[in-house]
Formats: structure tokens, sequence, C-alpha cells
């Protein structure tokens, strides 16, 4: 059969019938797994508080439930594939209940980052599933429509979460943030079971269960290690998680270039138009997520602003990204993925260089909003032309590696951004303040428990200035500055983590007629190999 005749079996409709519910319904499912995944930073320095956690405890239990959903995303966007990917809908979903009230009653911070561990995985059932069936569903513009939509609302939800936990906060107890998604959670499960396909393009070969492992460890090994980097005395600890991850990288990749029916298939992961926008995404969403994981800490412990406050400070960043995603998908459409893309890091590159150098020990609201807004234009502009380049550049019974690389763009790029920043963040404020005690008169009298309290995160300064109020407004001062310290070595490896993928994408990625064509041939061979069980060649 030659490509001309190879039958087009992987072509979703324009839309599926009662297109608005089902839409409805995915991006329900996706808003509670994003507004889990937001929820507990506003929430961090009470947790700190309440638990004396180090600010590495603090780090880990921020990046937790992406931890979770990064490790198990590839795996379980195969299983959805194979098995069912409403199903896995469902099951995810459900899950999150029981990892919600674990979270909120948790006894210790150690139970509540396997909590929010948990709450990872449940979502890495549920939250690649909507991104793959919009894929398998719809096509032509309006898929790009439909992922504009998801990424929009999926990204201003996530941001909501900061501003209801503060809330929350003002109210009732930390825990009381893990409780917000419950209520949505059963709206989903309703709304899915009721209105989701229950099959569209799944694919029939064996899954690959060995390829599944390796990725969990490659991604796990590779968060922890990243996070654990700057805690004292685990140097050990690092080593053996880089280990991990880089033997499992090793044998994953081994893996996919022999297996018969790979987990991830390298050939399509070779495409210009999909590695080169997963690249893209990993640093966008994680430039979204870090800032807000470092700059929640900064309203509230040095611009002293409530948790109300510092929730709803972030709100111009959820409106810009409703506001702006829409018009991303009409860009796409007509100035191809590159270009988007590029007005989108520019955006975010003119954010992180405000917050580096106007965001401060006195900062005006003005000054805090406009990085904001910045953050939710570039965020709106670039999230859809990632997210559409992977779906576009697989065949539809692939749609789970598409979208499992999607949420890994939001999820991994979360982890190890937030990780990083958090890691610069620790090392930066431990650096200043055992500077500021070293340069105090009275730096012979703090003996080392209590400089290790003090270094250890600004939540545990303030626990020692309430035990020593004599010396109560020098070391609050102190805190201040040396958490300023540590979150401007944070914004500059943002900074230059956004100029480097806007070079990337500068160099790398197809202009629009480029882009278009590539994508037609794309079609053509994956059509072609369906027809005739054999795997596709490899990409430009």
């Amino acid at each position: 059969m030659s490509k001309s005749d190879a039958p087009r079996i992987d072509v979703p409709p324009e839309a599926p019938a009662r297109a608005s519910l089902v839409l409805a319904s995915l991006i329900i499912v996706a808003a509670v797994a994003n507004l889990n995944l937001s929820v507990a930073n506003v929430a961090l320095p009470a947790i700190g508080k309440a638990f004396d956690s180090s600010q590495s405890a603090l780090n880990m239990i921020a990046v937790g439930y992406s931890l979770g959903l990064a490790a198990s995303v590839l795996y379980l966007g195969a299983v959805g594939d194979r098995h069912g990917r409403k199903l896995l809908l469902l099951l995810g979903t459900a899950l999150s209940v029981p990892a919600c009230l674990l979270a909120a009653f948790a006894p210790s911070d150690t139970v509540l980052v396997l909590a929010r561990i948990l709450g990872g995985l449940s979502a890495g059932m549920a939250y690649p599933t909507t991104l793959a069936l919009i894929t398998a569903l719809w096509a032509g513009p309006g898929r790009t429509k439909a992922i504009a939509l998801w990424s929009a609302l999926g990204g201003g939800i996530s941001m909501l979460g900061p501003v209801i936990a503060g809330a929350l906060l003002e109210r009732f107890y930390w825990g009381s943030v893990f409780l917000v998604t419950l209520p949505l959670a059963v709206v989903a499960l309703v709304m899915a079971l009721l209105f989701v396909p229950a099959h569209a393009n799944e694919s029939a070969e064996p899954l690959d269960n060995l390829g599944g492992v390796l990725s969990v460890l490659l991604v796990a090994g590779l968060v922890l290690a990243i996070n654990f980097a700057a805690v004292p005395g685990q140097g050990a600890l690092v080593v053996g998680l880089a280990v991990i991850a880089v033997a499992g990288g090793a044998a994953f990749f081994w893996r996919q270039r022999r297996a018969p029916n790979p987990l991830y298939d390298l050939h399509i992961a070779g495409r210009r138009t999909f590695w080169v926008a997963a690249c893209a995404g990993i640093i966008v969403y994680g430039a979204m997520m870090g800032s807000a994981f470092i700059s929640q800490q900064y309203l509230q412990n040095v611009l002293e602003y409530n948790p109300v406050e510092a929730g709803a400070a972030i709100l111009p960043l959820v409106v810009m990204i409703v506001l702006v995603a829409p018009r991303s998908a009409k860009l796409v459409e007509t100035r191809g993925a590159r270009t988007t893309l590029l007005i989108g890091y520019a955006f975010l590159f003119l954010a992180f260089a405000w917050m580096l150098l106007f965001w401060g020990e006195d900062s005006s609201y003005w000054q805090i909003g406009l990085a904001y807004v910045l953050i939710g234009i570039g965020s709106g502009f670039a999230g859809t032309p990632a997210s559409h380049s992977l779906t576009a550049s697989v065949p539809v019974r692939r749609a789970g590696m598409a979208s499992g690389t999607a949420d890994l763009q939001r999820d991994l790029g979360g982890a190890v951004m937030q990780s990083i920043m958090g890691v610069l963040l620790t090392a930066g404020y431990a650096s200043a303040f055992s500077a500021a005690i070293a340069a105090s008169p009275e730096s012979k009298d703090v003996s080392d428990q209590v400089q290790s309290e003090l270094t250890k995160s600004f939540a545990s300064a303030g626990q020692v200035a309430q035990q020593h109020p004599q010396y109560a407004d020098q070391i609050v001062a102190a805190a201040r500055e040396s958490f300023l310290h540590g979150d401007d070595w944070a914004y500059t490896v943002g900074l230059a983590a956004i100029g480097l993928g806007a070079l990337l994408i500068f160099f790398m990625f197809p202009h629009r007629d480029a882009e278009r064509e590539l994508l037609r041939r794309y079609y053509t061979e994956d059509s072609a190999s369906t027809a005739t069980e054999r795997p596709s060649g490899p990409g430009a």
C-alpha cells in the first residue's frame, strides 16, 4: 500500500459530540490537579512555623506534588493510551481525595511531603489524560483553540490557588488549604463519567513496563538530587540520587532504542517541532512556578503581607494568562509557534529582570503587580505553542506520549526550577546570614546551635527572634536582608534559563512555513507506518 493510499485512521473529527461539555469536563479534571499543585506555596510560612521546618523541608513540601506528577507522567500517559484514557482519568481524580485528606491532617512535615507526592501520583493519572483526550477528540484549528483554553484556564486556576489558600489561612489552620479541591474533585468525577467518551484512538500495542519504571527512576532521582544539593551533610545522598538519575536515564534510553514497542518513541522525540517545544515549555512553566514559589515567601516574609494579600497579589498573572492565551492560539495559526514562543519569552525575560532589579525591602505593590503582569503575558503567549507543537508532532495513538511530555513541561520544569531556585534561596540566605553574624559585635555570644537555627530558614530565624526579644529587631532585619540575597541568586538563574531557552527557539525551531511542511511530512510517515504496522522513521 502506498503512502497516499494509507487510511487516515489517526485523524479525529474537528470536534467531538457535545464538545463544550467534554472540554469543560477535561478542564475541571485538570483544575483539580492545578489547584493541588499551587495551594501549598502560600501556606509554606505557616507550615514552617507549625513544624519548625527547615528551608529544605519546605522546598520538599513545595516540590513534592510536582515530583510525584513528573516522575509518573510518562508511564501513566502510556498506560492510558493502552488501557483506556477515561479509566485513568477517573482513577486519578478519585485518588486525589485521600491524598488531600492525608495532607490536610498530616502530623509532621515528613508525612506532608509523602502526602504531596501521593497527590502528584494521582494527578499523574488524570492530568496528562486530559490533554491526550483533547488530542484524540479534536483536530485542526479546533484542537489549537481547545488546547489554548485548556492551557489558559489550567494556568489561571493554578495561580488562583494562592488566593484561595490565603483566604483560608486567615480563618483556619494551614491544613485547610489542602481541602479546597475536594468539592471540585466530586464535580470532576461526575462530569468525566457522564460526558467524556470511553475510548478514542487508543493503542493496541503492548505496554513497555520496564521503560516506565526506568522513567520514574530517572525523573525522581534528578529532582531529588537537585533538591538535596544544598542540605548540609547530605553529600552522599545527593551523589547516590545523581547516580540513580544518570543510570536510570542511560538505561531508559537504551531500552527505548531496543524495545519493540517503546514507551517513549525516540524517533518521534527527535523531531524538531517536538524536542525544541518540550525544552521551551519546561523553561516557561518552570520559570512561572519557580517565581511563584519564591515570591509568595518574599511577600509574606519580607514585605509582611498576610496570606490573603500575598495570594491576591498574584491575580494579575491569572488575568493576563486567561486574556492572552486565546490570542496566542490565533497567533500560532497565523504566524507559527516559533514567533509566538519568542514573544512569550521576551515578556518572561522582562519579568525576571524586573524582579531582580526592583523587588526589595520596601517595594510598593505596583512594582509587584507589574512583574506578575509580565509573567502572565509571557506564559499566556508561550504555553499554547509549547503544548500544540507536541501534540501536532505525534500520531493520535501516541497522544499519551505528547500529553506526558506536555505535563513534564509543567511538572518537571516546575520541580526542577523550584528545586534549583529553592536551593539557591537556601544557600544565599544561609551565606548572607552567616556573614551578618560574623560582622555583628555580638557574634562571640552566638552559639553554634543558635547560628544553625538562624541560618536554617526565615521561619526558624523568626522563632529565634521570639526566644530572644532583646535581639528580635536585629534578627528579623538580618533575616530579611539575607532572604533578599538568596532570592537574587534564584532570580538570576531563572533569568539565565529564560535567555538560553530563547536562543534555543530562535536557532532551532523552524519558521512557520517550514514547521507546517514538517508536520505534513510527519503525518504522512505516521499514517503509512500505522497502515503497514511498521515504526515510523526518524524525524528531522
